[in-house]
């Protein structure tokens, strides 16, 4: 092949039916296929999608939940202090039940203990408040899990992978080659990398639902502060 470049250097003419031998013999390059890599590992990257089809599944329904929740009237607390300034506690209530928040729901409460002690009124707020913030986290327990168990998973993978690369060497003898270990050796990694990726992506949803319901919370910490000091308010 170094004759033929340096005759076409030169710029010898070469007979046309004299085949290009340039590219001949030279091997091909394998190209990665995630299809390919994926069937490599098995039942266990199986097992990783579904977990994977899970999470998702269980970040979309809160995610939405989450920011309904969130969603405020600016001037609700303003129209819920014009309605007890002026008596009307059942006008008061009705805004509350035709507002489907929980912040509403938690002010819903507090009006129906208008006359109790300060305390009991509290109480039965952050009541409600808990219960809201427990629906607000419906799921999240097992994303969590997934955020776990996924790279545990996945090194399970590796495990058995390795195991059956020494199999297989064992059985081979002294015949041992690469290709014999390789569908062992492909499993092995192949599920360390998909556990992994599967747990990443999982813990950094994770934490973006965390922090969403956080930001609701504060909300509805907010709307119950200013409830309670129109309730502290002296009376005109």
């Amino acid at each position: 092949m170094s004759i033929l470049l340096s005759l076409q250097a030169a710029g010898t003419q070469l007979p046309d039916d004299m085949p290009d031998l340039t590219m001949a013999g030279m091997p091909t390059e394998a190209e990665m296929n995630i299809l390919d890599l994926a069937a490599k590992g098995g039942w266990i990257v199986g097992v990783l999608l579904i977990l994977s089809l899970l999470a998702i599944y269980i970040f979309i329904q809160r995610l939405l939940v989450i920011r309904r929740a969130g969603k405020e009237d600016e001037s609700f607390m303003n129209r819920i202090k014009d309605y007890i300034h002026e008596g009307k506690v059942e006008s008061a209530l009705n805004l509350c039940r035709s507002t489907n928040t929980p912040s509403a729901r938690m002010i819903e409460k507090g009006i129906s203990r208008l006359g109790r002690p300060m305390n009991d009124v509290l109480i039965a707020i952050e009541n409600v408040g808990n219960l809201e913030v427990a629906k607000l986290e419906k799921g999240f327990p097992l994303i969590a899990t997934i955020v776990g168990g996924a790279p545990m998973i996945g090194f399970l993978g590796t495990v058995t992978g390795m195991v059956r690369a020494f199999f297989d060497m064992a059985n081979a003898g002294s015949n041992v080659d690469v290709t014999l270990l390789s569908n062992g050796i492909y499993e092995a990694l192949v599920t360390t990398v998909a556990g992994l990726i599967v747990g990443i992506i999982t813990l950094f949803a994770y934490n973006y639902l965390v922090s969403s319901v956080d930001n609701v919370v504060n909300k509805m910490e907010a709307r119950t502060m200013e409830f309670m000091d129109l309730l502290n308010e002296p009376a005109n």
